[in-house]
């Protein structure tokens, strides 16, 4: 029987990249949305799942072990964006941010994980960002949420070798999807002392995400990790100087790479 990928938003963007490239590879691929009914052509199951309501995560995956048995491979996708200065974002939209990119995340590999022990099989891709492996400005509390589930899958990895399941991150750079149309943006306050900086930052962002990289690279990448005996803990996919920008934070001194980032941002 063909491997079974579940994608959590899975019904655009990368999600939706990737679920259709590993259905024409043989995989039997179900996705996520809160609302599966705005979904009707799409080329695989849409199963009903938000990732903040513990709920709806265990409904999917009884669901999908119902009608197949098992799950393979858990790529968890679903998340959000969210823009502005710390300061002026609400608390509430900073813990719903972590609710979605992090807590999210680990509640649906709470759920998987029992049939995967079983199975004594289990592979589980956390997609994460590259801006998880810093803090940028105007976007640290998504840098900060993608980078924790960066972290917490390196502690999974270790404590789920007796199992047989492996776990990995993929952080992607800047593709072209409607990111940016489903974040959280603070608003430009006219008496915001950031108000200049954050709207030349929240400009630059859209542009980035606009001139973005085609996701099937990211489906390319996941189905060369699937196809992998043993996967890395971390891979990064994007544009090279994106990729890059981790390795010149691993060399420079801090305050040096601090300064091209404030020089990248016009800070």
């Amino acid at each position: 029987m063909s491997k079974v990928v579940l994608i959590t938003g899975g019904s655009s963007g990368i999600g939706k990249s990737v679920g259709e490239f590993l259905q024409n590879k043989g995989f039997i691929v179900y996705g996520t949305s809160r609302n599966p009914k705005n979904y009707p052509e799409s080329k695989f199951p849409i199963v009903a799942l938000d990732v903040t309501q513990p709920e709806t995560i265990s409904n999917c995956i009884e669901k999908i072990l119902d009608e197949t048995s098992k799950i393979d491979i858990l790529i968890n996708n679903a998340g959000a964006g969210i823009t502005g200065p710390i300061e002026e974002i609400p608390d509430v939209e900073i813990k719903r941010n972590f609710e979605t990119n992090f807590f999210g995340p680990i509640n649906v590999i709470k759920a998987v994980l029992p049939s995967m022990r079983q199975q004594n099989f289990g592979l589980i891709i956390n997609i994460t960002s590259i801006a998880g492996y810093m803090g940028l400005p105007f976007r640290g509390v998504y840098s900060a949420s993608k980078g924790a589930l960066e972290l917490v899958t390196e502690a999974f990895r270790m404590e789920l070798k007796d199992f047989n399941v492996e776990m990995t991150n993929v952080a992607p750079g800047d593709f072209a999807t409607n990111i940016a149309a489903g974040r959280y943006h603070a608003p430009v306050l006219e008496d915001s002392p950031y108000k200049e900086k954050y709207s030349h930052s929240l400009a630059m962002m859209d542009e980035h995400v606009d001139d973005g990289n085609d996701p099937k690279e990211m489906a390319e990448a996941i189905y060369k990790i699937i196809t992998t005996k043993s996967p890395k803990i971390h891979y990064k996919v994007g544009a090279f100087m994106q990729k890059f920008s981790i390795v010149l934070k691993r060399m420079l001194p801090d305050k040096v790479y601090e300064k091209l980032l404030m020089n990248h941002y016009g800070l």
